[in-house]
């Protein structure tokens, strides 16, 4: 969440950048003004009673041993009405801080400032590309005629046991779907990222850590008994691997990749675009972390990004980056690039990883900090970027790979499947 520092600092330039988010933060930044000048000089009121009741309750006695009685009677009944004003500033306090917490939970992150103005996707521009497009002949099928005709994945079958959206993968295509997990692994370790294998649920504090909630509560399965939820991505988990924590300088960055399976409720969608892999409740990904000190966490933001991009270049899949409009950002994100690849059956762009500097945002809410040179405390920056999501990198592998033989299998997973086609 933002800090009442930034806040406090320059409040028009906060309004101004929550804007570009299509946020309109006017009265709720002012009424977290409002309320802290309101707590202020409760805390100012409660602070000098409090040394005014010290030196009550240090004079009684001494008025008890001059006999002074009804000046010492006096001086009992003034700590009792400073200890009952108190106890209602401290009622006072509570609730303004709460609500100044309330507030700044439901205000979103403010954007960085290379981000562009607009409104939704299609206000996005497109940064850079690559990739060679494939040929395909006007026959070509989709992924999901494809899975169908090489018995790889059975989306009915998916119906059957949970419901749509959750797919079957079989023989090739469960191999496909491993090789690509290893691979992404290993090339995130090769880059320096620590393998971790987090927990799939994570409790209610988790999920303010990073920001899913209260934002995102009805895109998450909850299991109600238990009060946990499902990860929606390993970011939720392996982030809060250092929440409460404070490092020491020597001991940034930290560097973790996680694989993980991912589930969504994705409600609302519907239509074409959720069409066999494009969009599912449950599927894999493998995602990269970094905890990082402010001033390196640009320089970071770029090493990710060629990072996503030389997976791509792997799989020799036509790429693109977009830089996401303020409109089309997620509630956390001071700036996120999204990396879509060209499937080419269906004609479109897909998905397939979003990279984001959150800044502080994450941070404050996790209370994530690091020792200055000045040995007081500082928030890091918190990254995360999907690397890759599996089912519409699998969808244009599929699809952009298909020849009268068979599907070719790109040669940087061959070593992983053990085969150079699927037929």
């Amino acid at each position: 969440m933002l800090t009442l520092a930034l806040i406090k600092e320059n409040p028009e330039d906060v309004i101004r950048r929550l804007s570009i988010k299509q946020f309109d933060g006017k009265d709720l930044i002012y009424r977290i003004i409002e309320l802290d000048v309101q707590r202020r000089a409760a805390q100012t009121k409660f602070d000098n009673q409090a040394a005014e009741l010290k030196k009550l309750a240090a004079s009684i006695g001494a008025l008890m041993k001059e006999g002074k009685k009804e000046d010492a009677e006096a001086a009992k009944n003034n700590v009792a009405a400073i200890k009952d004003s108190n106890k209602e500033i401290e009622d006072e306090l509570r609730a303004a801080e709460k609500e100044i917490t309330d507030i700044l939970l439901s205000i979103p992150n403010v954007p960085y400032s290379g981000v562009p103005e607009g409104k939704t996707a299609e206000d996005n521009i497109v940064e850079k590309t690559g990739g060679v497009m494939p040929n395909l002949p006007v026959d070509a099928l989709p992924h999901w005629e494809l899975a169908k005709k090489y018995n790889l994945i059975d989306f009915e079958l998916g119906v059957k046991i949970t419901g749509a959206g959750f797919p079957v993968y079989f023989g090739k295509g469960a191999k496909l779907q491993r090789a690509l997990i290893q691979f992404f692994l290993d090339e995130a370790s090769a880059d320096g990222y620590l393998e971790t294998q987090p927990p799939y649920v994570v409790n209610e504090a988790s999920g303010y850590g990073t920001g899913q909630l209260p934002d995102k509560e009805g895109q998450m399965y909850h299991c109600n008994e238990d009060n946990l939820y499902l990860i929606p991505t390993a970011e939720v988990p392996v982030t809060n691997i250092y929440r409460d924590v404070i490092f020491d300088q020597k001991d940034l960055p930290k560097m973790n990749c996680a694989y993980s399976a991912c589930f969504r409720r994705e409600a609302g969608s519907y239509g074409k675009d959720v069409r066999g892999l494009n969009r599912l409740h449950q599927f894999d990904k493998v995602e990269i972390v970094r905890i990082e000190k402010p001033e390196n966490s640009y320089a970071a933001l770029e090493k990710m990004k060629d990072h996503v991009q030389g997976l791509l270049d792997k799989l020799e899949l036509p790429w693109h980056i977009l830089r996401l409009c303020g409109g089309d950002m997620s509630f956390t994100s001071a700036i996120t690039f999204d990396f879509e690849v060209f499937s080419a059956a269906q004609k479109r762009w897909l998905e397939v990883s979003s990279v984001s500097n959150f800044e502080s945002y994450q941070a404050n809410r996790l209370k994530c900090r690091y020792r200055t040179d000045d040995k007081k405390t500082a928030l890091c920056h918190t990254l995360n970027g999907s690397a890759l999501a599996l089912p519409r990198i699998v969808a244009a592998l599929l699809e952009n790979n298909q020849t009268p033989e068979g599907i070719k299998v790109p040669k940087a997973l061959q070593k992983y499947t053990g085969f150079s086609i699927i037929d």
